[in-house]
């Protein structure tokens, strides 16, 4: 980790991120190549009260803002990213990083597994991030097109080479060893349990991998407000959205209109009773 300095410019940045929980933030933190102080020219205006961290990774210069403390809605994530594009005009490029629930679905192609990562694409014309509630499914975001053109190149990268993730993380403990007290690290594959909806005490044998590098799925993702832990309310859901939806998440559906931006999550649980972050 390169030591600390401020750019002249809050122009120079250019990729917008939004890490909403605490858990997430240390980790976006933590993947910087280089840490910076606030821009010199940066007056953060009294109406703005956005946490902001700025960075470098690789050749890009990136700011990261987190939700209020215990404010985790899509109220909340919808007035972080306004208050970011006001700040920070010169942003390209938007991402939403952090934790989702898998969408298991067995026997149907979908092994979506703890560990995983799910990254919002479009499918077949539709939206690359829907939001849904136990009625209805209402018009999502179509993310930025020189956001799509990269995530055909990223796709295209890692069917000629593995991704280097295993690499990243273990970088990452090595500076912050510390992570690895706080389960940023493989949870071991007992862990890894999926339960039938009608008895969440009865363990599903699902297919598992042999290996701890995460694999990348990109699909459609559900967004909305409900933090829900019930398997058969999941399944409700389930019948009125698209098939092909991999990952539900809370935060994406609120910055639809004014923050269009690749959603990415990595898969902490099943949206069943046994949530676990």
């Amino acid at each position: 980790m390169a030591s600390s300095k401020a750019l002249k410019s809050l122009d120079l940045y250019t990729v917008g991120w939004i890490a909403a929980l605490p858990l997430e933030c240390a980790a976006a933190t933590a993947m910087l190549d280089e840490i910076h102080r606030k821009p010199l020219n940066f007056e953060q205006p009294h109406t703005n009260t956005n946490s902001y961290t700025w960075g470098r990774i690789g050749k890009h210069n990136l700011v990261i803002a987190s939700l209020a403390a215990g404010v985790y809605d899509m109220t909340s994530a919808a007035i972080t990213a306004s208050c970011m594009l006001s700040s920070f005009p010169q942003i390209r490029v938007s991402l939403l990083v952090g934790i989702g629930a898998s969408i298991a679905r067995s026997g149907e192609g979908h092994n979506i597994q703890l560990g995983d990562i799910a990254v919002s694409q479009s499918h077949e014309n539709s939206e690359d991030v829907i939001q849904y509630d136990l009625f209805k499914v209402k018009l999502g975001n179509h993310s930025l097109k020189v956001l799509l053109h990269a995530l055909v190149n990223l796709q295209t990268q890692h069917l000629l080479k593995p991704p280097r993730l295993l690499e990243y993380l273990k970088e990452v403990i090595i500076h912050y060893p510390r992570l690895a007290k706080q389960r940023y690290v493989h949870q071991g594959f007992e862990s890894d349990q999926l339960f039938k909806t009608t008895d969440p005490n009865e363990e599903i044998q699902h297919e598992r991998c042999d290996s701890i590098e995460p694999e990348i799925h990109y699909n459609i993702i559900a967004s909305d407000n409900t933090l829900f832990k019930d398997a058969a309310y999941r399944d409700k859901i389930l019948e009125n959205i698209e098939k092909e939806c991999i990952c539900f998440e809370m935060k994406a559906a609120g910055l639809m209109n004014n923050f269009p931006c690749i959603v990415v999550r990595e898969i902490c649980d099943y949206t069943d009773s046994h949530k676990n972050d």
